[in-house]
């Protein structure tokens, strides 16, 4: 049979179009069908690269009669999570209440009206102690319906409540230097002295907290917590979590960095860039970049979510077969597929990565496919009445909305572009999206807002920035690029609401407190106006260690000015000039290039 999924825009989704599971995707129509059936809804979510969903789906899902169990009982919906990384979130919350060995393949069970009753991950065929059979979980899930109703209902409702309250946040202080640094030392508590990273087996790269470690404010008030993360960079750097192509695994199965889970993410190799970039790695910048640039960026300009862990090796399916033969090798085997999918935040992620290390290294043809996907993200990304969606697949954009992390990632990416380019039009565009977050007045899931279904309370920076953190940081570059006190004032209140939860569990919270160091210790913005960006004094500028560095020409400085940024105002007199500044305060200006400090 042919279900509801081969016209999707998911390739994730379309790997199950040939089910005999009678799938829906995420969407009304399968809500009014459960109501119709009076049956619970089977909701299971994963993504195209997950090792695991697809060993569930050859098992289970393409099995006729564990198919027919789940279609005589249930409404079963298919979610790409990263297509739709809120209902995700919602489902993760709830099934922490069920279980603590959470990942995906998610698998819930909730009332008609989507609220869990019942949750899981990877249920096997056969029971494995002590992972009882799938479709002895689907027996009991149904025979609790039927027979224990209302206590699944009242259980549900329980879940939802307690998510709601659990969103709830207090403000307070806005976190000083001291209590920064204090955090930073806490994370560093947790590294790995013997194989370096931090915590045991498995380990993750988690960029969003070495990007804090890196920040300046850590390297001077907390060294050894900033040397940490140099040692952390080197560690991943010589262990097999770096493929030889210069790409990085997920993450790695064992303490030292062995037996890497082998997709290999958008998300953590844009984030590593910048971490790769700021430790001065250039070798390793120009790995990442090429695994970028190489693998994951598709014809239109986009880049890809992620290249898979499976591939066929010797004419059976393999997870990490192509990875583990050396780069000659690989020549006549067919690589991993990668998910086509440009989402728009990851691109963002990978826009500003790639705009800065262009920046920082003179590569312009890396800042010219920053703006390729920058490019198509603007004009595809987009549905009918031009608001950014999640996600695009070949050009056609997702019906799912955009979240506020894709927006602020997105608007951080395109302001290191203006940047890196010096064309104020990026910065115009980041501006317009920066705003529609702020407002709050799109970035929900419609479905689950009318279903009353709770969304995640949880806004820590994992393997991603969260959607407060996101758009926060976004404010903040907004603010030292002299788009007004307003987006200052935004990163403060944001910053404020989350900065105790922050401050208890700092190895959660890296971006978020990363943009409180920025809001702790004056930015130093260096603009350096010169008739050729390749000047001497546009190369002495380039390095800086600095918040903002821009290299503009004098028109370019004006375009900026009149756009509303006021750190350009005043700036475009003359060419050949570098101005150093601290909080818009600025030094005299140089014209020798050996007078532009490239430290702080």
């Amino acid at each position: 049979m042919t279900n509801r999924l081969a016209d999707t825009l998911s390739p994730y989704l379309r790997a199950h179009a040939d089910n005999p599971v009678d799938w829906y995707p995420w969407g009304e129509e399968a809500f009014a069908e459960a109501r119709r059936r009076d049956v619970p809804l089977l909701i299971s979510i994963g993504y195209s690269t997950c090792h695991w969903c697809h060993v569930m789906a050859r098992e289970s899902f393409a099995d006729p009669a564990t198919a027919a169990r789940i279609n005589e009982g249930f409404v079963a919906v298919k979610v790409d999570r990263e297509e739709h990384p809120q209902v995700d979130g919602a489902y993760m919350a709830a099934a922490s209440a069920f279980t603590q060995n959470l990942g995906w393949p998610l698998t819930v069970f909730a009332t008609p009206r989507g609220r869990t009753f019942f949750a899981g991950t990877y249920w096997p065929p056969e029971a494995r102690p002590p992972m009882p059979a799938f479709r002895d979980v689907l027996t009991a899930v149904g025979e609790a319906w039927a027979l224990r109703r209302v206590q699944a209902e009242e259980s549900a409702d329980a879940v939802t409540d307690a998510l709601t309250r659990a969103a709830e946040a207090t403000p307070s202080e806005l976190p000083d230097v001291v209590a920064i640094a204090t955090a930073a030392e806490s994370i560093a508590q947790r590294e790995d002295q013997q194989f370096g990273g931090f915590g045991g087996a498995p380990k993750f790269p988690v960029a969003t907290t070495l990007r804090f470690l890196q920040h300046p404010l850590v390297r001077e008030g907390a060294p050894e917590a900033g040397a940490s993360a140099g040692r952390a960079l080197a560690a991943m750097t010589r262990s097999d979590l770096r493929d030889a192509d210069g790409g990085f695994f997920r993450y790695a199965t064992q303490r030292d960095w062995t037996v890497p889970h082998y997709e290999r993410m958008l998300t953590d190799n844009a984030q590593l860039l910048d971490v790769a970039r700021d430790a001065g790695e250039e070798d390793l910048v120009r790995g990442i970049v090429s695994f970028l640039t190489g693998v994951l960026q598709r014809d239109g300009g986009g880049f890809g979510a992620a290249q898979d862990s499976e591939s066929w090796v010797e004419g059976a399916r393999s997870e990490g077969g192509y990875y583990r033969r050396a780069l000659p090798e690989r020549a006549g085997l067919a690589p991993p597929a990668v998910d086509g999918k440009v989402i728009t935040g990851w691109n963002g992620l990978a826009i500003g990565a790639l705009a800065r290390a262009g920046a920082t290294f003179g590569e312009r043809s890396w800042i010219d496919a920053a703006a390729s996907a920058a490019d198509e993200v603007l004009r595809v990304n987009r549905d009918a009445d031009g608001a950014l969606v999640r996600a695009s697949f070949e050009g056609r954009a997702s019906a799912a909305v955009a979240t506020a992390a894709d927006r602020g990632l997105l608007a951080d990416g395109l302001f290191a572009l203006a940047l890196a380019t010096g064309e104020a039009t990026w910065a115009v565009a980041a501006r317009g999206i920066l705003d529609d977050a702020l407002e709050g007045t799109a970035g929900e899931d419609p479905l689950l807002s009318a279903q009353g279904i709770a969304t995640s309370p949880d806004q820590t920076d994992g393997d991603l920035p969260s959607d407060a953190a996101a758009v926060a940081g976004a404010a903040l570059t907004a603010w030292w690029l002299g788009a007004g006190d307003r987006y200052r004032a935004a990163a403060v209140s944001t910053v404020s609401m989350l900065a105790a939860r922050a401050l208890e569990q700092p190895f959660a919270h890296g971006t978020l407190l990363r943009v409180a160091a920025g809001l702790a210790i004056p930015p130093r913005q260096l603009v350096v106006v010169t008739g050729a960006r390749d000047s001497a004094l546009g190369l002495a500028g380039r390095g800086a260690d600095a918040e903002v560095v821009a290299v503009v020409a004098p028109d370019q400085a004006r375009a900026f000015t009149d756009a509303g940024f006021s750190l350009f105002e005043g700036k475009d007199a003359v060419a050949e000039r570098a101005y150093d500044c601290r909080a818009f305060v600025c030094r005299l200006p140089v014209s020798d290039p050996a007078e532009v400090s490239i430290g702080r």
